[in-house]
């Protein structure tokens, strides 16, 4: 495990930011300990001061992963938000959107939401913004970009996508042995 460098941290920020704007000061400051964004094998993990200097007496080549797997980087170098991380976005997300429970095994599957299936949308969300995909049940269920403004969602028709789909907690069952 290693620090992130100058420009890695600028990705993952810049991703991060998307989402839950300047929230991210309070991933890295929390009341119970400070933590911290590391790098191992393409793979950015969130984990506490604490854990990591006890890690630290396993070798590298030993160790699998530490702490929350946020998301990697492919080969060209962008940063890829993994759904392991929607934990951590959810309670400090800017713009959420809702959809009806017909619509959540949709989007389970890996399928943008469409206009019949939202519920509700944040207010003055803007078009391509990050956002947080919830039940009506106020339960987490993946995270997306509005392909609409809110207030191109009133005029649209029902078959239009309002959410392109990034990821889902669907994501589990359908990716077990490659998340870490």
């Amino acid at each position: 495990m290693r620090p992130l460098t100058e420009a890695e941290t600028r990705a993952v920020f810049e991703k991060l930011g998307r989402y839950i704007g300047e929230n991210i000061q309070l991933l890295v400051d929390r009341p119970d300990g400070t933590y911290c964004f590391r790098l191992h094998r393409d793979r950015v993990y969130y984990v506490s001061e604490k854990l990591l200097k006890g890690a630290a007496s396993i070798p590298r080549d030993s160790l699998v992963a530490l702490g929350t797997c946020f998301g990697k980087f492919t080969k060209t170098q962008k940063f890829r938000l993994s759904v392991t991380a929607l934990d951590f976005l959810a309670p400090y997300a800017k713009y959420k959107v809702w959809v009806k429970p017909g619509s959540e095994q949709s989007f389970l599957y890996g399928n943008h939401v469409l206009k019949s299936g939202l519920g509700r949308i944040t207010e003055n969300t803007a078009q391509y913004q990050g956002v947080v995909v919830y039940s009506m049940a106020d339960v987490p269920l993946g995270f997306g970009v509005a392909a609409k403004s809110t207030q191109d969602c009133r005029k649209v028709d029902p078959m239009a996508i309002v959410v392109f789909h990034q990821a889902d907690v669907g994501e589990y069952v359908r990716n077990e042995d490659t998340l870490t």
